[in-house]
């Protein structure tokens, strides 16, 4: 391909994300509220949610609540909550990245995806191959993807969702298993000699299925989007660098410069399926250091609710117990009361829907509820 047609097509590229984010910023800024989309569980239903856009009077603003300076409110207060868990959790989530990454870039090396001009190259167990190809500045790199990615995922959760997630152990290794094996899979195509639009047709179903199984979260679909489109600006970026030779000796390039004149399209979904891989790794992180701090995973501040019933306590005397815990029942017996589970009190119903809560999600109510000091 020539340099003219590369440029050519390198323009096109920063043009299309030009008037795209031209187009974002012309759209109105007061969006549906979140609580209409979350009754969708988890953007199951397209119908459904088309069903919730379109009730009632046709007011999207419904108060301002849930707009975008709301969620960032929310994101703000739950990363802000705790500093000692903030830096704890960072540095979780850039030692993840730091570390597998490169192990996840040297299959691309491997099977000759990308090559480095001169790499560093290490033999961890007995192997002809190396276990590691790599550049000084590529565990830096995904270190700070991982921070990102981590803390987007947090963030959106706070600002998106109704309680938080807790995703299990072997639902985050399987996450991290699944990445690392389309990872893999991807350089086996290329070597292969598989053409370009069949890698990037499987890719894309894998990254759609691995979405939709490990995750299916509105902060998801945006933050794996973001790493969709973000990564492949920054190696565009880092490909010019090379070409330009201001990373001197530590540059590199793909095989195949593809559509874009720098890579193929179909390493897309490859970074997009990276979102629910770390972000299931940063919501487990996230809960397990605040389970070791004592601290509440979630935060739950103070939305501009005044609600005069509870206080903004969020609590109320139980009805069925008059906030006793137990009642007299037939025979003169003294039972604990199974509404309130003995604990004399009920989540608030006056303000409920003022938090943007799914009032169908139980076992989310019961797990904010048991967090609940007595």
């Amino acid at each position: 391909m020539c340099v003219l047609r590369r440029r050519k097509i390198a323009h096109l590229f920063f043009a299309t994300i030009v008037t795209c984010c031209r187009e974002v910023a012309a759209f109105p800024t007061t969006l549906p509220p979140v609580s209409k989309l979350k009754q969708c569980r988890g953007w199951q239903s397209d119908a459904a949610l088309c069903q919730s856009l379109s009730d009632g009077d046709g007011n999207l603003n419904d108060n301002n609540k849930d707009t975008p300076q709301v969620v960032l409110q929310q994101a703000t207060v739950q990363m802000t909550s705790n500093f000692q868990r903030s830096v704890l959790f960072s540095i979780g989530m850039t030692l993840a990245g730091a570390t597998l990454g490169p192990f996840l870039d040297t299959y691309h090396s491997t099977f000759g995806v990308l090559h480095y001009e001169h790499p560093i190259t290490a033999a961890l167990w007995s192997s002809a191959d190396p276990a590691l190809i790599t550049a000084w500045w590529v565990p830096e790199l995904f270190g700070v993807a991982g921070f990102l990615i981590g803390w987007l995922y947090i963030g959106l959760d706070a600002g998106l969702s109704s309680s938080s997630k807790r995703p299990s152990v072997p639902k985050i290794l399987v996450g991290i298993s699944f990445f690392t094996f389309q990872y893999w899979f991807s350089g086996v195509l290329v070597a292969m000699g598989v053409d370009r639009v069949t890698i990037l047709n499987i890719m894309s179903a894998m990254a759609a299925i691995g979405f939709v199984a490990l995750d299916g979260s509105l902060a998801g679909l945006v933050t794996s989007t973001a790493t969709a489109v973000g990564g492949p600006l920054i190696e565009i970026g880092l490909l010019s660098l090379t070409r330009a030779g201001m990373l001197g000796e530590n540059g590199y390039a793909y095989t195949d410069l593809g559509e874009t004149g720098f890579f193929p399209l179909w390493i897309c979904p490859v970074y997009f399926l990276g979102g629910p891989a770390n972000g299931n790794l940063a919501r487990g992180l996230w809960n397990a250091i605040s389970e070791r701090l004592g601290i509440p995973a979630e935060a739950l501040p103070n939305k501009g609710v005044d609600c005069k019933v509870c206080q903004n306590t969020r609590t109320v005397p139980c009805p069925n117990c008059d906030g006793t815990g137990d009642y007299i029942a037939m025979g003169g017996r003294r039972v604990s009361c199974t509404s309130c589970r003995g604990r004399g009190f009920v989540i608030c119903r006056d303000c409920f829907d003022e938090y943007g809560e799914d009032p169908y999600d139980i076992e989310a109510i019961r797990e904010k509820m048991s967090r609940m000091p007595d």
